[in-house]
C-alpha cells in the first residue's frame, strides 16, 4: 500500500486530515510531529496511524521509505505568531522546509505545504495568492511567524520563475483564519472563535476588542475564517488531482464580522447574545488586521467546487457537536 507523510501531523489542521485519510483506507498514514508532555495525543487518539516519527527521525525515514511514498503533506511549523526565537521559527518554517522542497525535487515526490494568510501583513497590498515575484516582495509580514512563510513562498516562486521545479505536484496553501476540533492543545494561540466560544459557553458572556479605527465600528471589524472541515476537503481534493499545482488561498472568501461569529455562537447555543466591548492590549494595537478576505479565483478555477460552509453551519456544528460535549475530540 502506498504511503502518506504528514508533518505537524499531530497539530490542529494536521490530525484533522490524518482523520479524513484514515477513514478513506486508501494509504498507510504516516505522522511526524513532536508530541511534548501537553495533550496534543489526544487529537489522535481516536485515530491509529501507521508509524509516528520525531521531526529529528523523518529525513532518515524518507530515504529508507520513499519507494512507497506517494504525497507528503508538509503542515509542520511553529505557528505561533509570539514567538520571540526567530531563529528558532526559521530552522523549523523555513530551512527545514527548503530542504524537503529539495528532497521531494530529487526523489520527484508531491509536496502540499502549508502557508499562511500572515505573509499579507496588514492586507494594504491585497490578498493575491499570485506567483509573481514583484508583487510577492511588496508584502510586509507583521510578524515573524508571517515573515518565515513568506521567505519560503518567495523561494519556491523563485524556482516557478526560473522553471526549476520538477516535482510531479506541489502546491502551497495560504490558510486564512481557521477554526475546529482539536486546537484546544494551542493555548493563546487558539483561533477566536474557540475562545470567545468558549467564553460564552463558560461565563455566558463574550468579550471583543473595541475597534480604533474609524471605519469600523466597535466588533464590526472583519476576517476571512475557514472551517478546518473545509480546509480538509481542498487539501484531499489536491492529492485526488496530481496535475493541479500553484500557490493557493484556502478561505471562504466571505469576510465576517466578530460580532457575526458573537452572534452565531449564541444561537448555536440556543442563548441571547451577550457582547461586551474591550480595550485592546497595547502591544496589539500596531499589528492588528482589521479586514482579511481570501481571493479564491485561483483555486475554483483550478476547478475546486466543494464550496465552504457558511459561517453559521461551521460554527453550529462545531459547538453542539465538539465544544459543548464531553469529549471535544474529533
Amino acid at each position: 500500500m502506498k504511503t502518506i507523510l504528514v508533518t505537524g501531523g499531530g497539530g490542529f489542521v494536521g490530525s484533522n486530515l490524518v482523520a479524513a485519510l484514515i477513514a478513506r483506507g486508501s494509504h498507510d498514514v504516516v505522522v511526524c510531529d513532536h508530541f511534548g508532555s501537553i495533550e496534543k495525543w489526544r487529537n489522535l487518539a481516536k485515530h491509529h496511524p501507521y508509524e509516528i516519527i520525531p521531526p529529528a527521525q523523518m529525513f532518515d525515514w524518507l530515504e529508507a521509505n520513499h519507494g512507497s511514498l506517494e504525497i507528503i503533506y508538509h503542515l509542520g511549523s511553529i505557528s505561533s505568531t509570539t514567538e520571540r526565537d526567530m531563529d528558532l521559527v526559521l530552522e523549523h518554517n523555513l530551512q527545514a522546509s527548503i530542504r524537503l522542497w529539495r528532497w521531494c525535487h530529487l526523489r520527484s515526490k508531491r509536496l502540499i505545504y502549508a502557508s499562511a494568510a500572515a505573509t499579507y501583513g496588514d492586507g494594504a497590498n491585497g490578498f493575491d495568492d499570485t506567483l509573481d515575484l514583484a508583487y510577492l516582495r511588496k508584502l510586509e509580514p507583521l510578524s515573524g511567524y508571517g515573515w518565515s512563510k513568506h521567505v519560503f513562498d518567495v523561494h519556491v516562486a523563485t524556482a516557478h520563475a526560473r522553471g526549476q521545479i520538477t516535482l510531479p505536484q506541489w502546491a502551497g496553501l495560504k490558510f486564512f483564519n481557521m477554526y475546529g476540533p482539536n486546537e484546544y492543545h494551542k493555548g493563546d494561540q487558539q483561533s477566536v472563535i474557540t475562545k470567545i466560544a468558549s467564553h460564552a459557553i463558560q461565563a455566558g458572556r463574550v468579550n471583543l476588542f473595541r475597534s480604533y479605527d474609524k471605519n469600523y465600528a466597535n466588533g464590526e471589524q472583519k476576517r476571512d475564517v475557514i472551517y478546518v472541515k473545509d480546509v480538509v476537503r481542498v487539501m484531499l481534493w489536491l492529492l485526488d488531482r496530481p496535475a493541479v499545482s500553484g500557490l493557493f488561498n484556502v478561505g471562504t472568501g466571505k469576510p465576517s464580522t466578530f460580532n457575526d461569529m458573537a452572534n452565531s455562537i449564541f444561537t448555536a447555543l440556543g442563548r441571547k447574545s451577550n457582547i461586551h466591548y474591550v480595550d485592546m492590549p497595547e502591544n496589539l494595537l500596531a499589528k492588528y488586521q482589521y479586514f482579511t478576505q481570501a481571493k479564491m479565483d485561483r483555486l475554483l478555477a483550478a476547478g475546486y467546487d466543494a464550496g465552504f460552509m457558511s459561517l453559521s453551519q461551521g460554527i453550529t456544528d462545531y459547538v453542539q457537536n465538539y465544544l459543548t460535549k464531553e469529549d471535544q475530540y474529533l
